[in-house]
């Protein structure tokens, strides 16, 4: 069997889930520096974790999946 069209669907939902995953990031800098305040010593690291996220998601758009 050939799979040469195969690979199309797993490109668009890794593209699918890279774009949701810096939704969420960006959703979580911003609550993150909004209420700072209250995570008081903890901002910082829910910073960097938010901003993971972000990473994360914009690697997920940008690489090229494998067929």
């Amino acid at each position: 069997m050939s799979e040469e069209g195969g690979g199309y669907g797993i490109t668009l939902a890794e593209k699918f889930f890279g774009f949701i995953i810096i939704i969420i990031g960006v959703l979580a800098i911003y609550f993150t520096f909004t209420s700072s305040s209250a995570l008081g010593d903890f901002t910082g690291f829910f910073g960097f974790l938010s901003i993971f996220l972000l990473a994360i998601g914009v690697f997920l758009i940008i690489a090229k999946t494998e067929e």
